[in-house]
């Protein structure tokens, strides 16, 4: 992996450098912010929390940006160079080297494809679902607002998960569920927010629940669930709870803990006559929640690739890495996130929370 980001960096810094004509000041300034941004990157993930937040966001922001031009560059680039090698466009030679006028066609798109994607990124969508339960007896609807994949750290913060809390309280929700992942790489920057006092502003009749996801483990399972508790959300690792009599929700452990248990010993204990809401944070292997009898299961993780052609990837993954299925009796929905981790860019993609109605 790191021969591929070296050169995948290289190849780019070197096919700009050669578009920039000779003799600016240009070619090393670009040279020099190629270096800076790859340095970024490898010490915001090395160091990120470990670092003053102010350092570690900056670092962060610049070096996982980077990486998602890096790959549209190299696409550009790449697509170029075919062209130009087979001859299929014959112009195209003369604006691959040492011309402004290629230089300004390829950075004049990389800024509207990146400003696109920054702000879709910045208007969620809502997904509403609404499902009929056989032999529902619970009367009323049951209003759910779920959500996964917040990355809260210090790409995410505070500020912009406050507006986030402010769209879940207005849709005026029975229940608040998160699929995992509330955290990025540390729970550092979300103590230093005090991030807990705007979990604490999130209105559900009957609480707000979670599950482990797999970024909760890479900051730390002990210090995460430290922080979730804190915050007052319910985390359910493995275990079960009922609400008002009315509905099961089941919170399996994230497939990080190998040991984490098997859908039929996580549901063994319930009343069946009601229906059973699982969370899990990676959609593997839906048939095990169809085979035992779940209602809906709700994951995430997949960010649907967050930007293409990386959704293309996890189309094929996931046999669901995105959206509404149903198999038997069992409504599952994977949704794409409502955060992201790295570089603020949706392409292709959406952010999103989910709105449920059990009926």
């Amino acid at each position: 992996m790191l021969a591929v980001v070296l050169g995948a960096n290289g190849y780019v810094l070197g096919r700009v450098w050669q578009m920039i004509p000779s003799g600016y000041f240009l070619r090393p300034l670009w040279a020099g912010f190629v270096v800076v941004a790859l340095a970024a990157f490898f010490l915001g993930m090395r160091f990120s929390g470990e670092l003053p937040s102010g350092i570690a966001l900056v670092l962060n922001r610049v070096g996982t940006s980077w990486v998602v031009i890096l790959l549209y560059l190299l696409i550009a680039l790449l697509l170029a160079d075919l062209l130009r090698l087979t001859g299929l466009v014959p112009p195209l030679k003369q604006y691959m080297s040492g011309s402004w006028v290629g230089v300004g066609v390829l950075f004049g798109a990389m800024i509207l494809i990146f400003t696109a994607g920054y702000l879709t990124y910045q208007h969620k969508k809502r997904v509403e679902l609404t499902l009929e339960i056989p032999g529902n007896t619970f009367g009323a609807p049951l209003k759910i607002v779920a959500a996964s994949d917040l990355h809260l750290g210090n790409n995410i913060g505070r500020k912009e998960f406050a507006r986030w809390v402010d769209q879940i309280n207005a849709e005026e929700p029975d229940v608040i569920l998160f699929v995992g992942d509330l955290i990025d790489n540390s729970v550092q920057p979300l103590w230093e927010q005090d991030m807990a006092e705007e979990f604490h502003r999130l209105r559900a009749k009957y609480g707000v629940f979670a599950v482990p996801g797999n970024h909760e483990y890479i900051s730390g399972l002990p210090a995460s669930l430290s922080f979730l508790q804190a915050a007052g959300v319910t985390v359910l690792r493995d275990s079960v709870v009922t609400i008002a009599d009315r509905l099961s929700i089941a919170g399996r452990d994230d497939r990080s803990n190998r040991r984490r248990k098997p859908i039929a010993a996580l549901l063994e204990s319930l009343d069946r006559d009601k229906p059973v809401v699982l969370l899990d944070h990676q959609p593997y292997h839906l048939e095990e929640a169809q085979a035992n009898g779940v209602t809906l299961q709700l994951s995430g993780h997949t960010h649907r690739g967050q930007i293409w052609p990386i959704s293309w990837i996890t189309d094929r993954m996931y046999e669901l890495s995105y959206g509404y299925a149903r198999k038997g009796d069992t409504h599952f929905y994977v949704s794409s996130g409502l955060g992201l981790w790295g570089g603020k860019f949706r392409i292709g993609t959406r952010s999103e929370y989910v709105v449920v109605f059990l009926m």
